[in-house]
């Protein structure tokens, strides 16, 4: 992505608005949501989530890909293509035949959705309540002429009441229903919307057997994590799989797939240390996203782009320090990856 698309994109999502103002009270989320302060002024934590993706998904893209989730890393591999690997994977495991209806829950700006669409040849309902990112999806689908093979849901997964009952024969959600206020819910109406012996992949960010939630600094972590990405809380792996059981789903494999078998790569290197093509490498690293603060900063200021452009930046840059943070002390993982069968 050119600076000068990037500019045009994010004065499209931004609006009028007062972006500065958006990034404080995202920042502020965890204390209004608070028991106290929810009560009282009917915190909805969909609200907090949407918002991330529309202040933050164009630098998103442009720091990472059009894939907008983590992967499991190879030395001899850049990171858009173990992304690739990974989803073919995912494919493989989801036994997709052509003329299949897919669920993408929760699709971003449809980077996998478009894949699955193009190489495995079914019809891909993507599913998503930010119509900023919907409108990407849209015209980038378009311009991969794959238009025909997906639609779009503008609602939240929590509340999927305009897709019948027994309607997909697979679906999948990639680094989505982490974000579920409530995670056995979510997997309820995922479950509902599923044909009876459909197959159901996910991807979680979770907390790792080595959490401690008795260590301060894992604590002090685990809050940065749920503040940076806005999740509601972060599940252990036992967590994320009773929850799909009490959803009514057999679970047939679960696995934190960052554990890999011969040479790999942590997944949080992209952002820790250089890992693929030099030149988006370097917008992943510290001193890279510390050089792109200072530089949208003057570029704020001679009106290239839009006011509060920088504010995102420094989000985005804590939020990346919280990933490696989690990363390096082993607490967290973003690829605890499960397939789940609804029963017939």
């Amino acid at each position: 992505m050119q600076l000068g698309r990037l500019s045009r994109e994010l004065r499209d999502a931004f609006g009028d608005s007062d972006v500065r103002r958006r990034v404080q009270t995202f920042d502020s989320w965890i204390d209004r949501a608070s028991p106290r302060a929810a009560s009282a002024g009917g915190y909805d934590h969909a609200e907090t989530v949407m918002d991330y993706y529309d202040l933050c998904s164009a630098l998103m893209v442009w720091g990472w890909s059009e894939s907008l989730h983590f992967a499991p890393l190879r030395p001899n591999e850049s990171l858009e293509e173990s992304q690739v690997r990974h989803q073919r994977l995912m494919f493989s495991r989801l036994e997709l035949q052509r003329g299949m209806a897919v669920v993408d829950v929760g699709c971003g700006i449809g980077g996998p959705m478009r894949r699955c669409a193009g190489e495995a040849g079914v019809h891909v309902v993507g599913i998503n309540n930010s119509v900023i990112q919907l409108e990407k999806a849209r015209r980038l689908t378009a311009e991969a002429g794959l238009d025909h093979m997906i639609d779009y849901e503008v609602c939240d997964f929590m509340d999927m009441t305009n897709i019948a009952d027994d309607t997909f024969d697979r679906g999948y959600a990639i680094e989505s229903t982490c974000h579920a206020p409530d995670k056995q819910r979510a997997f309820e109406e995922i479950f509902r919307v599923l044909k009876p012996g459909a197959l159901f992949w996910g991807q979680e960010m979770c907390l790792t057997d080595a959490f401690d939630p008795n260590d301060h600094r894992h604590q002090a972590i685990k809050r940065d994590l749920m503040r940076g990405i806005a999740l509601n809380d972060i599940a252990t792996f036992g967590e994320v799989d009773r929850a799909l059981e009490a959803a009514g789903f057999s679970v047939i494999e679960g696995a934190d797939r960052d554990i890999q078998q011969g040479p790999s790569t942590p997944w949080y290197q992209p952002m820790d240390g250089r890992h693929g093509t030099l030149g988006k490498a370097l917008r992943r690293l510290p001193l890279g996203r510390k050089a792109f603060f200072a530089g949208m900063k003057a570029a704020q200021a001679l009106r290239l782009f839009p006011k509060g452009s920088a504010e995102v930046v420094r989000l985005l840059d804590r939020t990346a320090d919280a990933y490696v943070a989690g990363g390096r002390a082993g607490v967290f993982t973003p690829l605890y990856c499960f397939l789940a069968r609804k029963p017939l």
